[in-house]
């Protein structure tokens, strides 16, 4: 029965980061008070190397044509320097970026962010944050399409990813309350903000290899399976969800929840 439940609570943890991952909500900082609700140990939270990558692959799947053209034509400007093809070439290079604040700052001060800011009444206190930044341009629409990026757009976005790895400030809150801000259409931010996501998890998968095979898989393989499946797809499910969201212009909703759990976090989770 024990190993039952351990079971249970690891596919509620895929579920809960699938679901919580492409939406500005914080998927870090709810895993935070789903570990102080159910008591999952922290053993239990090495889980999440997989997790992210079930979130990792549901991302790929949905702008799977969009990283193909990205892909072909960049490599084709290269090779022909063709000028239709010079704002995708640029746009990779601003991901490319735009990458590398994040990458900076997680191997600087993983460990003291890992050990300091798990709280859950931290976790409040910054998804309230989340919610006032959501809040803030709720109603904007820009106008700035790809070929109107710039260098200065791709650092300003890459250092709100970055901010993001404090638990409660939401990675695609952040980059895309960024990307807006910068006059950017709803349609580019949420694109430019998952596209962003790609090489930042998939990073983090590659560093993390040594402490999966560490793991005694011989106990924990069902578990892990699972939650790495309902994290896949419930990434995928909740990503199609929100990009409907975002062409409504309906990220008010969001605010008024990190509002609620965020207020609700500090009251009572320590």
């Amino acid at each position: 029965m024990e190993e039952l439940w351990l079971v249970i609570k690891y596919v509620l943890l895929g579920l809960f980061q699938g679901f919580t991952e492409p939406i500005p909500i914080s998927s870090s900082g709810h895993l935070v008070m789903l570990q102080n609700l159910i008591q999952l140990t922290n053993e239990g939270l090495d889980l999440l190397i997989l997790l992210n990558f079930g979130s990792f692959i549901a991302v790929v799947i949905i702008y799977w044509h969009d990283i193909i053209r990205l892909a072909k034509n960049a490599v084709s400007y290269v090779a022909t320097r063709d000028k239709a093809q010079r704002d995708d070439f640029d746009m990779v290079l601003y991901l490319i970026v735009a990458t590398i604040p994040a990458g900076v700052i997680g191997v600087v001060f993983g460990d003291f962010i890992d050990e300091r800011l798990d709280q859950a009444w931290l976790v409040g206190a910054t998804l309230i944050v989340t919610g006032i930044a959501l809040w803030i341009i709720r109603n904007l629409r820009g106008r700035r399409n790809e070929g109107q990026l710039t260098w200065k757009d791709a650092i300003i976005v890459g250092l709100a990813q970055a901010v993001a790895l404090i638990p409660g400030i939401s990675r695609s809150g952040a980059t895309i309350v960024a990307a807006m801000l910068l006059g950017m259409k709803r349609d580019l931010s949420l694109r430019f903000s998952f596209l962003l996501y790609i090489p930042v998890s998939l990073g983090s998968m590659i560093l993390s290899i040594d402490t999966l095979m560490e793991k005694d898989w011989s106990s924990i393989w069902l578990s892990y399976s699972l939650a790495f499946i309902a994290a896949t797809i419930a990434s995928y499910f909740s990503l199609r969800w929100f990009m409907g969201i975002m062409e409504r212009g309906n990220l008010k909703y969001f605010a008024y929840y990190c509002f609620a759990v965020g207020f609700l976090a500090i009251l009572f989770l320590r």
